[in-house]
């Protein structure tokens, strides 16, 4: 039997070599060694964005902006439902409420129409999530953050060289953050970002990172000791992850251009299933720029996807559902409140299917898997 994993880690250069540099040259495995300071570097250069930060996840980069948000008890974020755990856990871990609201049936991303309606006198930030790298309206979001004097954190996780109109994900809002897991365009294993995009966060991110200490400071010369003097914790990667991460910077381009071919692939061999009504494909904006994180496609509804998952499995080839909306989670409701209904989150998370994808995933291996479809659906 032929088999199709859902994603692959692989190696796209230097990443053993530097690992080994790391610890046979520089000597340097705990945080922020050489090669942390040049993937800060490379993030700052390539994105444009005022600081970046390497943390040892996402989730990490969320509770660094969480705390600069400055995030109390009580104090309520709105974001999407249809997200990862972490997108809200942040927010939860300093007594934050999230108030999920719902998405639109095109991107899936988080219906901005319907924020001003959620926002109350406890209302402290907005989280956009880019769901499969396609931006939110980040020109309205920002519209509606300033007219009620909100902080904008974007949850980039997915975005990683995508934009919105000139601009690249994580860098529009006052914070963002991305992921470098295993599933991610660009990896390190575990691995995460938070981009500072306001100048007068940056020097408190530090600190944060830092453990709540000014270790940084006291590298550059600007205090004769360093001490703690707020709150933090342990943000940092180690060295190991960020040497190897180094090198998929390098060839990140490269990378996500071959996503984006099997993305297209998949596109022009599904349309004809989209045509005849049998699958809807993703939303392609021709205003701004996907990286091909994500190839979904939304069935009928949730007996179809399952009996799909369960088909393509006994073939060989894997797929996932993604997201249970955090409104419906036991935790998402001990935590979280509804900003009204969430009907189209309901419906799109249970027709979601999200096919195999990832750098050294083959033309013929695409072709099999669309074969398959197909073939699934003559029968529907």
């Amino acid at each position: 039997m032929i088999k199709i994993d859902f994603n692959k880690p692989f190696i796209a250069g230097k990443e053993l070599f530097y690992i080994a540099k790391a610890v046979i040259e520089n000597r340097h495995t705990a945080g922020n060694g050489p090669f942390t300071k040049m993937c800060d570097a490379w993030l700052e250069e390539h994105l444009c964005c005022h600081k970046a930060l390497l943390t040892h996840s996402c989730t990490a980069a969320l509770e660094m902006a969480a705390i600069l948000a400055d995030i109390q008890p009580g104090d309520e974020i709105i974001m999407p439902s249809f997200t990862f755990v972490s997108t809200a856990n942040a927010f939860v871990l300093r007594g934050g409420v999230p108030i999920f609201i719902d998405i639109c049936s095109d991107n899936l991303n988080m219906d901005v129409s319907l924020i001003e309606d959620a926002i109350t006198e406890k209302t402290r930030a907005i989280v956009p999530v880019h769901y499969a790298g396609v931006g939110c309206d980040m020109e309205k979001i920002l519209q509606i953050a300033n007219d009620h004097g909100l902080r904008v954190i974007e949850d980039a996780a997915q975005g990683l060289l995508s934009r919105y109109q000139d601009q690249f994900l994580g860098t529009i809002g006052h914070l963002g953050c991305l992921s470098f897991h295993e599933t991610k365009n660009i990896i390190s294993g575990e691995g995460g970002a938070l981009l500072i995009n306001d100048p007068e966060l940056t020097e408190r991110a530090e600190i944060i990172w830092e453990k709540g200490t000014n270790r940084s400071k006291f590298f550059r010369g600007q205090v004769d000791k360093y001490t703690w003097v707020d709150i933090g914790s342990s943000f940092l990667p180690g060295e190991l992850t960020a040497a190897f991460l180094f090198a998929q910077l390098e060839a990140a381009e490269t990378i996500n251009s071959q996503r984006r071919k099997i993305f297209n692939l998949y596109l022009d061999l599904l349309r004809p299933l989209e045509r005849d009504g049998k699958i809807r494909l993703p939303f392609v904006d021709s205003d701004s720029f996907c990286n091909g994180h994500i190839f979904y496609i939304l069935a009928g509804n949730f007996n179809q996807r399952d009996r799909l998952i369960k088909y393509l499995q006994g073939k060989g080839i894997m797929t996932v559902f993604h997201y249970v909306p955090l409104h419906s989670s036991p935790a998402g409701i001990k935590y979280g409140r509804k900003g009204g209904s969430l009907r189209v989150t309901d419906e799109m998370s249970n027709c979601v299917l999200r096919l195999p994808m990832y750098y050294e995933m083959s033309e013929e291996d695409v072709v099999t898997v669309t074969n398959e479809l197909n073939i699934f659906f003559k029968n529907e």
